[in-house]
């Protein structure tokens, strides 16, 4: 039976709540929840169009997944996430924008900043820990977790792949803290040592993990052909068909968060060969594989629910956590800062190419098919809409929520107001490139404004005409230059933000619009 989405459950979290009343009456039918979180993919790595044109690189990839399911559903033209990992990944657990949580760059060791060194500026202290559902753990953000909330209001919740929501050693490497009853595969490290199982996904002859990046709990695929993409998929079916033999009526929420496409770009021997074919040179064609096998993996889950009956009782969620990787000349070939084009730069980067990316939305309660949304959204938008879909109503939450519910969106319903992007990166990630270390940045319809930290330059873009942030617009609009400034300085300040500091003196780099002072 079709269940209905939302269910009259009024207006969005825009608040601080959380623990769901025990006395509260839930809704009698709610829809199970496939989240499908992909690691460094682009916006245009994919052969579904999210821009008005379809591009070279739509051409190239082979994402029969992701038609189907963009057939179904809503894509999101103007999606975005942080620039990096963790900051995405802890915003949607938290609801909290990065700035506030100050996950601020990416996270594995324990109380061990990630930052490159750098010659000229001092990245600020911030939560190297990442999340913790315990007030008591040091350099972490302390909140109530999306899985935890969700397993509150009656959802089976279950993990599989990349966690990467705390340094190894704290509460949050381990899934089942945050309110996971299931974890495959996930622990503290960002991205795998290898997607290969003869490689044994990073552990050598003894068992032992080669590297922290060595991923967990997939012994019965070592020494086989199984690409760890497939390994994971595997397990989330397991999962899901021993809930429904257990006679377990409760909906499902599958965080399927996929390694790939992060490096190391592995061969996927079963596309590989096909893009080689197709004149990729062999850099290319096993990225372009390593996709294809992760769209793979979406179209079993739907095959896998279709043939349980349950697929239109899904509401499934695809998004990446930030855009593409294209510093690197080491894995990419081709001119580096357009692998995402026409989007310029790319991972870690607050040019388009770092923070815009995919999402498509299907399943009940979404109205219309194939439709297109350009409303801009963030990444911790998806903790209020979550669980406004399921029905939870949170009182009390230790965090403050600034992600807004979907759901009005998903009914086709136009959003009341602007609403307006703001985006921090105080660090030095280690590659260099357009827009990627020590910047801060806001979009507020048309208009995108960039800060660097280390210069006091301010940029503006009209992306409505300029897509790919080629044409610097401050000298011809200064008065905007100035509104947009001081706008993105106060929200800076008002959720307790951090800015790195000059070495030489010790003091801190001028916010935004103290910068134009």
């Amino acid at each position: 039976m079709r269940s209905t989405l939302l269910l009259s459950l009024g207006s969005s979290l825009l608040l601080p709540a959380t623990l769901l009343s025990a006395a509260q009456p839930l809704p009698a039918r709610r829809p199970n929840i496939l989240l499908f979180l992909v690691d460094d993919m682009g916006w245009q790595d994919t052969s579904v169009p999210f821009g008005s044109d379809t591009t070279a690189l739509n051409r190239r990839y082979h994402t029969p997944a992701m038609e189907r399911l963009a057939r179904r559903g809503v894509r999101f033209t103007d999606a975005y996430a942080a620039p990096v990992s963790s900051p995405s990944r802890c915003s949607l657990l938290t609801g909290a924008h990065a700035a506030r949580h100050r996950v601020t760059n990416w996270t594995l060791r324990y109380d061990t900043p990630s930052d490159h060194a750098d010659s000229t500026l001092q990245a600020p202290e911030w939560n190297v820990n990442g999340l913790s559902p315990r007030p008591d753990t040091p350099h972490t953000y302390y909140a109530r977790m999306l899985p935890e909330l969700l397993r509150a209001a009656g959802y089976h919740t279950i993990h599989c792949g990349k966690a990467h929501f705390g340094a190894i050693g704290t509460p949050a490497a381990d899934p089942l803290q945050l309110g996971f009853e299931v974890n495959i595969a996930g622990h503290a490290a960002g991205g795998p040592a290898s997607f290969l199982g003869r490689a044994r996904y990073g552990h050598d002859s003894l068992g032992k993990p080669v590297s922290p990046m060595a991923v967990p709990g997939l012994e019965r695929y070592w020494d086989t052909d199984t690409y760890l993409s497939e390994a994971l998929t595997l397990e989330a079916i397991q999962t899901l068909r021993a809930q429904r033999s257990a006679g377990d009526r409760r909906p499902f929420f599958l965080y399927m968060s996929h390694y790939a496409v992060h490096v190391p770009f592995d061969k996927d021997q079963r596309f590989y060969q096909r893009y080689l074919d197709e004149g990729l040179d062999p850099k290319e064609a096993a990225y372009a594989a390593l996709v294809e096998g992760m769209d793979k993996s979406l179209g079993d889950l739907m095959d896998e629910l279709e043939r349980a009956g349950q697929l239109d009782d899904t509401l499934i969620l695809f998004m990446s956590d930030n855009g593409g990787l294209a510093a690197s000349a080491y894995w990419h070939s081709g001119q580096l800062h357009w692998q995402n084009a026409p989007l310029y730069s790319g991972k870690g980067s607050i040019y388009e190419g770092g923070i815009r990316v995919p999402l498509i939305v299907a399943g009940p309660g979404v109205v219309g098919r194939d439709r297109r949304d350009s409303h801009p959204v963030m990444i911790e938008d998806l903790f209020p809409t979550l669980l406004e879909v399921a029905g939870a109503r949170p009182e009390r939450l230790p965090q403050q929520v600034d992600g807004r519910s979907l759901v009005p969106l998903l009914q086709a319903k136009r959003q009341p107001h602007e609403r307006t992007l703001y985006w921090t990166y105080p660090h030095n990630w280690g590659l260099d490139g357009p827009g990627i270390n020590f910047h801060a940045a806001l979009r507020q319809g048309r208009w995108k404004l960039l800060y660097d930290y280390r210069t006091g330059r301010h940029q503006l873009y009209d992306l409505a005409r300029d897509l790919g942030e080629q044409q610097d617009l401050s000298a011809t609009y200064p008065q905007r230059v100035r509104q947009l400034a001081r706008q993105l300085g106060r929200y800076l300040r008002s959720v307790g933000a951090q800015r790195p500091s000059v070495k030489a003196t010790g003091q801190p780099c001028p916010w935004p619009d103290e910068a134009l002072r």
